[in-house]
């Protein structure tokens, strides 16, 4: 569907199979203190390791950055790889579904710098 598309059927006949707005989703997906954060540096840099991410994304506790990076990983958004060599190395990367995001975030930023001080 092209924008033109969904500006003519948004307020009609676009909805999820719930009946629900189609954005609902995808903000609920996203919400949280730091999952944008996390999006935004693993587009930095990827792969980067769990304690590189902890450092950028100060004052992050540990607890936190597992629970959000678990919930991303779920949602297929990024991919965590554990390397069994020791000491034990694991690294986080967006996965194609995750880069899928990047000219949504693109068009957020356009709005942002446009509208926000």
């Amino acid at each position: 569907m092209t924008y033109e598309e969904f500006k003519q059927k948004v307020g009609s006949i676009i909805l999820t199979e719930q009946g629900n707005c189609p954005v609902t989703p995808v903000i609920q997906m996203l919400q949280g203190k730091w999952k944008l954060q996390i999006i935004y540096e693993l587009c930095i840099k990827s792969p980067i390791r769990f304690g590189e991410l902890r450092k950028v994304l100060q004052p992050i506790t540990n607890t936190a950055l597992a629970n959000a990076l678990k919930e991303l990983e779920s949602d297929d958004l990024v991919q965590r790889i554990q390397y069994n060599e020791m000491p034990l190395r694991v690294e986080y990367s967006l996965t194609e579904k995750g880069q899928d995001l990047l000219p949504v975030f693109y068009a957020i930023v356009q709005w942002g710098m446009r509208y926000i001080p």
